[in-house]
């Protein structure tokens, strides 16, 4: 009788063990979502990201690219799925930030929505102007902006993009009235740029903008940043320039939906950093202009309601609307 009611109660607490068992995260493949196209920045980040992952967590990290609405498609099925840690999105300063202010009835809440897991990088943003306007610094172009109000044009990428959003706050903040004119994407907008059509804009400098700015085709003024960007350390921070309060890094993050598991988030957390930690890693980014900024879940978590507030009061202000 005694070794029956043993077995039983030994069999009792295996039965009781194995719903624990089966929460232990990763049981199952993780997946990132990019909100965005194949092939751009967020997803040859991601990839990055999932296959350093996937090795730390014992189980695979696929990426899928779910693009459209300006990032919106991908970030609500995120914001949706089961909270358990194995879906996430790569989401982005416009997924997480400027769409709660600019698109109407956006299906989701980018702060209560969504389980901040790590902040993972930054892509500095830089005031260029033509290269024939006569501006040799920051000052001397305030000056003659405020000479000539409304006579100069900036142009950006499309209204509420982030060269949009940007140089707004440029205006407010240097008190200055230039005259907007949006184009349907970088090449262009960078195409009047070069052809003198258009005076300035503050884009991203990875890629074609730093390309230009290196064969000296176009003159970069400032960094839109709290400090200088490493592939520019001779040019001077827009607040260096005499302008402050004009930090407009684009920025990315990876978050799960919201009632994720504080313990899976930082286990999520552990592997990011672990995999953003590699040399090989920093060094691939840095040469694409891609900064690597790791941020916790909770400077995460401080960060979005603040940015969230900084942009929708440039909104207010520049009475911005997309249709």
């Amino acid at each position: 009788m005694l070794n029956r009611r043993a077995a039983l109660v030994g069999l009792a607490a295996i039965t009781a063990a194995r719903p624990a068992a089966a929460e232990i995260f990763p049981n199952h493949t993780v997946t990132i979502i990019v909100p965005y196209t194949a092939g751009g920045p967020i997803d040859t980040l991601a990839r990055m990201i999932a296959q350093e992952a996937a090795a730390d967590l014992h189980q695979p990290v696929i990426v899928e690219d779910r693009p459209g609405g300006a990032g919106i498609i991908g970030a609500n099925t995120v914001a949706h799925a089961d909270p358990d840690g194995h879906t996430l999105v790569l989401g982005t300063n416009q997924t997480h930030a400027t769409n709660q202010i600019l698109i109407k009835n956006c299906p989701y809440d980018a702060v209560k929505d969504f389980a901040p897991v790590a902040g993972v990088a930054g892509m500095p943003h830089v005031l260029v102007v033509r290269k024939g306007l006569a501006a040799a610094n920051l000052a001397d172009f305030v000056t003659m902006a405020k000479a000539n109000p409304g006579k100069l044009t900036y142009g950006s990428t499309g209204i509420g993009s982030g060269a949009h959003l940007a140089t707004e706050l440029f205006k407010i903040k240097a008190g200055v009235d230039i005259l907007h004119v949006p184009f349907n994407g970088l090449s262009p907008m960078t195409t009047e740029l070069l052809a003198e059509r258009i005076d300035l804009s503050i884009a991203p400098l990875p890629g074609l903008i730093g390309q230009l700015i290196a064969a000296e085709k176009i003159t970069a003024l400032g960094v839109a940043r709290a400090r200088r960007a490493p592939q520019l350390p001779s040019v001077p921070t827009i607040a260096e320039g005499g302008v402050p309060g004009v930090e407009a890094d684009a920025w990315s993050a990876l978050f799960a939906p919201a009632g994720t598991p504080a313990s899976t988030v930082d286990r999520l957390y552990q592997a990011v950093a672990a995999a953003l930690s590699k040399n090989a890693i920093r060094s691939n980014l840095a040469a694409q202009g891609i900064l690597v900024e790791l941020k916790t879940p909770a400077e995460l978590a401080a960060m979005l309601p603040i940015e969230v507030e900084k942009w929708a009061a440039v909104v207010k202000a520049a009475n911005i609307t997309v249709e």
